[in-house]
């Protein structure tokens, strides 16, 4: 696992070779087919440990983060993509067959980032934990990745947006801002 996981970080997901991990292990490939049954389950796993990496990396950042929490847990997100971007990459570059799911252990393991970001939210909102909460987690995940996918391209210099950490928080806190008000109705009846 750790040799694959080097060997993601070096190469980035559309370089990587399961014969080159078997290769720095001293390893046939089909030893390491044996252990893991394919590529696509191999670099399931390098990915589910790139989601526990990148969780420790937020409790971190949290427990320094002081009083602005959603800040520190954006700018958290940019550091370790900035830090790791063959890894972060390689997590949303990797499809999975139809045939296979992301077995249960696997699903657990990348829901704890999810869950520490829900967790942030629905304490910065003062809010019950309830699905409207898990839908806007997911919602101000997306909106943090596509700055930060943004970021990594270079597709923000492009655009002149030089410093994106902190359009990204504005966001998330527009988002926030915006969760706090009481809903209005779509549609007035006269």
């Amino acid at each position: 696992m750790s040799a694959g996981h080097e060997v993601m970080a070096q190469d980035g997901f559309a370089r990587f070779s399961a014969r080159e991990v078997a290769k720095r292990i001293g390893y046939s490939v089909g030893t390491v087919y044996n252990v893991f049954g394919s590529n696509d389950a191999l670099i399931l796993a390098i990915n589910t440990r790139t989601f526990a990496l990148w969780a420790q990396h937020l409790r971190a950042v949290l427990e320094d983060a002081g009083s602005d929490r959603i800040g520190a847990l954006v700018t958290g997100y940019f550091v370790f993509a900035q830090r790791n971007p063959n890894l972060w990459m390689a997590i949303y570059d990797h499809r999975l067959p139809a045939s296979m799911t992301v077995p249960d252990d696997d699903a657990r393991v990348r829901g704890t980032l999810t869950g520490i970001v829900r967790a942030e939210i629905v304490a910065a909102l003062g809010r019950e934990d309830d699905d409207a909460m898990a839908a806007l987690t997911r919602s101000l995940i997306a909106v943090v990745h596509g700055h930060c996918a943004f970021a990594l391209t270079g597709s923000f210099a492009l655009m002149g947006e030089q410093d994106p950490i902190p359009a990204a928080i504005a966001r998330v806190r527009d988002s926030l801002n915006a969760a706090q008000l009481p809903l209005i109705p779509d549609c007035i009846s006269p």
